[in-house]
């Protein structure tokens, strides 16, 4: 296939002006194949050669201003529209385009519960070209006007509000100037929850299997929906653009959510039907808010080549966070984001892969490139910055340089040299320095205290290992007895700011050093902080006591740092956490802690041998939260512990006894989740055999009980069950994206080294050729989750570094094995540190 290049694009978009697609979709043709047929009006402003993007099963027939053309002349992906005149053109094409397996074009899905089938589209960066033919790319806007048939019973959802016509035809009112990469359809017998917002129509979406979940959830969900639109009509001057608000929450997605102009798709994993944490209902709101603040910056103003993605995600991921906290009950947002995203930023700007938050154009030559920077930085880091701008901008000059980029560029394009012009217009601050420092540059700086103390007062200097200015907060605390426990706790002495680097003078307080000195307090720069002896001493014994969860979490991504940097045993970390989760009140630092100490301390920083004491400790973290629970009065933290209890099982009895009784003693009882977290810990631990996986399918045949069998087959501990799950993955090219990753997931376990040792070497050159032949989302499933990541050894290391240098890769594998090989070296230097 052809990808597009930005000179490409740029030729292109001089050349043509696009004014209207005319599209059919017949989804009645069949299980594999659909029906497309489209009419582009489009003007050349000169005479010339161009070319359309189409990827059909079929080309039946296609013609430019009446006379047809050779269907024959399509080349891989590209048919050429040559000797073009200046004026009016019209093009019409007829293809049968395939539905797809793998999230990307048109995805179909059946529906195990009740056999009823789904169809939806994800037209990210190429994948227009999957349903209709386009001149694809952001900046050739156009207008859109669709019509679908459908299957009778079926309800077709679009970028605006669709008509029913009778026996089965649908008609969606034409969109104002959209991008082609943000069309959208959602077809199937949708079970649907609608309203009215501000004039407007506003409808949530979901398979009818999972109708009660949604119902329970429809309030909640509807009510952020609400709050957060309201509250960004407070904040932008321009009202919301389009007829009608959508969200459907869609199977298999690959992506969290995606920001389709009225109709916002979701992985409908968003639908819960088991607990969850509010710490999980808090992330669903803000990929709600997130997805909102796209309907400006993205949809109405939209990037003019894909070097400027951040402009759409780090703005999005920004006011995703802050929009809920300042308009729902979500108030606590930028603790999680400071302990879940923030670490996802800092560790992707370490890697070889890192890039500038806005990358110099030249850096994405092509789509191909441009689909490697959805990651950490455009979103996380990308998310802190701006999160630094407004602090030292302030907030009303941010959003009156927002409403002017609004107001300039509207229903059209813009760059990042557009956007500061913008924001510079609104203040008499340097915006242009801002940016060539924070978004031009690479990597994380590190701020390192001095403190010293003489004549009664205390001075602090500041190591700064980097290049970037920051505007921090410092806090002071110290010890205080807590009257209500007994035991001692910290109190706030002071917080003030101060601007890095220094001018040069130790900045000096009076009073007696603080028992703790906290850098970066309240986490409103993007930075990695490190403690001084006497406030790592005071963090070690009496962390649970820092008043603030904002605090603690930049205190718990200090020690994260350390272990990841080879400053920290691993283990000092896991005791930190046995000594204080158990006193944690806040829940997205409980479990962000418990993530970080399973998947990576347990799994992956401690040398095998040591691995069974790490899993008791863990084990018995998880017993101390769940007795602390005992009472029903944080039955969230109580989740978070029982999940993680059942992972770090080392023998069968106790879990098995719950899933035998249905319940953990005490509560809660075992809902689908758990029943398949606990079958999925007994087939690594070889206590169940495909009898007892069959029996639960049984119970739970649907999409997930799908998922949860495959994932228990490939962790059974036999070498036939690996023989299997291997051939899977690696030659069924039917698995859709979701069953790839559950076996992906089942397969290495680190319990299994030996068994699966032998595939290890295997796995790259297979790797290869599966990402080859099925594609970028496949080649990341691949290199996300079925990478050996279990096997931190030399060899499995030296195998990594040798296929890096294999040409047939693809880059979205490239990207994801490069990531992945320097986490591997990172985990043997960390083991070799201690």
């Amino acid at each position: 296939m052809s990808v597009l290049t930005r000179d490409e694009a740029q030729t292109r978009a001089q050349f043509l002006d696009v004014h209207r697609y005319k599209i059919d979709l017949d989804l009645t043709a069949g299980e594999e194949t659909f029906d497309s047929r489209t009419v582009i009006q489009f003007t050349a402003t000169a005479a010339g050669d161009t070319f359309v993007e189409v990827k059909p099963a079929t080309l039946r027939s296609i013609s430019l201003d009446g006379q047809p053309l050779d269907p024959a002349d399509l080349v891989e992906n590209r048919f050429p529209l040559t000797a073009l005149t200046p004026g009016t053109h019209e093009l019409h094409i007829d293809a049968a385009m395939r539905y797809s397996r793998t999230g990307e074009g048109m995805h179909r899905f059946t529906d195990p519960t009740d056999g009823e089938t789904y169809v939806y589209t994800q037209l990210f960066m190429e994948d227009v070209q999957r349903v209709f033919a386009a001149f694809d790319q952001p900046d050739l806007k156009s207008v859109f006007e669709l019509t679908v048939t459908a299957p009778e019973g079926w309800t077709v959802l679009g970028n605006a509000v669709a008509e029913h016509r009778g026996d089965g035809h649908w008609a969606l009112a034409a969109t104002p100037l959209i991008s082609t990469y943000l069309v959208a359809v959602a077809a199937g017998p949708w079970h649907s929850v609608t309203t009215e917002h501000a004039g407007l129509p506003f409808g949530i979406h979901c398979r009818r299997s999972l109708a009660p979940y949604l119902d329970a959830d429809a309030d909640e969900i509807l009510d952020i929906t609400r709050a957060c639109f309201d509250r960004f009509h407070e904040k932008f001057d321009e009202p919301y653009p389009f007829d009608s608000y959508d969200q459907a929450f869609v199977p298999e997605f690959n992506a969290g959510a995606m920001e389709n102009p009225g109709l916002v798709t979701f992985r409908d994993e968003f639908i819960y039907r088991s607990a969850v944490t509010d710490t999980e209902r808090q992330t669903r709101g803000m990929v709600i808010a997130h997805e909102m603040a796209h309907m400006w910056f993205g949809d109405l103003v939209t990037l003019a080549w894909w070097d400027d993605i951040w402009l759409n995600e780090s703005f999005a991921e920004y006011m995703g966070y802050q929009t809920l906290a300042e308009a729902t009950r979500f108030t606590d947002t930028w603790v999680d984001f400071g302990v879940a995203r923030k670490g996802w930023g800092y560790d992707a700007d370490q890697r070889p892969s890192t890039h500038p938050v806005a990358p110099d154009p030249a850096a994405v030559p092509d789509t191909a490139s441009a689909m490697l920077n959805f990651d950490g930085i455009s979103y996380a880091k990308g998310a802190s910055a701006l999160r630094q701008l407004v602090a030292w901008l302030g907030e009303k000059d941010f959003l009156a340089g927002i409403n002017a980029h609004f107001a300039r560029h509207k229903f059209a394009n813009a760059t990042l040299a557009d956007f500061i012009d913008n924001l510079a217009s609104a203040t008499d601050r340097d915006v242009h320095a801002w940016a060539d420092t924070w978004l031009r540059t690479t990597g994380v700086d590190t701020l390192t205290p001095r403190v010293a103390e003489s004549d009664g007062n205390w001075t602090l200097g500041i190591d700064h290992n980097g290049s970037r200015p920051h505007r921090i907060a410092v806090g002071a605390y110290d010890h205080a007895p807590d009257t209500h426990t007994g035991t001692e706790s910290l109190v706030l002495r002071d917080r003030f700011e101060i601007d890095v680097p220094l001018d040069g003078t130790p900045h000096t307080r009076p009073g007696n050093r603080p028992a703790l000195l906290v850098l970066n307090d309240g986490d409103l720069s993007y930075a990695k902080v490190r403690l001084d002896g006497r406030s790592w001493e005071t963090v070690l014994n009496g962390l649970s006591g820092v008043p603030d969860a904002l605090t603690r979490a930049v205190i718990w991504n200090t020690a994260r740092d350390m272990v990841r940097d080879g400053e920290l045993a691993p283990t000092t970390y896991l005791e930190a956490a046995r000594t204080h989760l158990p006193h944690e009140t806040d829940l997205a630092l409980a479990q962000g802690v418990l993530a970080f100490v399973a998947t990576h301390v347990a799994d992956r920083y401690i040398a095998p041998e040591k691995r069974p004491a790490a899993l008791a400790t863990l084990t018995s973290l998880c017993r101390d939260l769940i007795r602390r629970t005992e009472d029903g009065h944080n039955p969230g933290l109580r989740l978070i512990a029982v999940r993680h209890l059942i992972d770090a099982a080392t023998q069968p009895d106790t879990i098995h006894d719950w899933l035998t009784n249905g319940t953990v003693p005490g509560g809660p009882e075992l809902d689908p989740e758990l029943r398949w977290r606990i079958l999925t810990r007994l087939a690594v631990l070889g206590a169940i055999d495909e009898t007892t996986i069959a029996a639960e399918l049984e119970q739970d045949p649907s999409a997930t009980g799908q998922e949860g069998a495959a994932r228990c087959r490939a962790a059974l501990p036999t070498p036939e069950a690996k023989a299997t799950a291997w051939h899977a993955l690696f030659n069924d090219d039917s698995l859709s994206n979701y069953l790839f990753t559950a076996i992906a997931q089942g397969f290495w376990q680190p319990e299994q080294a030996d068994l699966v040792r032998e595939y290890v070497p295997r796995y790259y050159p297979e790797a290869t050729a599966l990402a080859a032949r099925r594609g970028p989302a496949i080649a990341e499933a691949a290199g996300r989750y079925a990478f050996p990541a279990y096997a931190v050894d030399a060899e499995n290391l030296h195998l990594g570094d040798q296929a890096l240098t294999d040409q047939a890769l693809i880059p979205a594998l490239n990207r994801k094995l490069t990531d992945q090989i320097d986490d591997l070296r990172r985990a043997i230097n960390v083991r070799s540190a201690h």
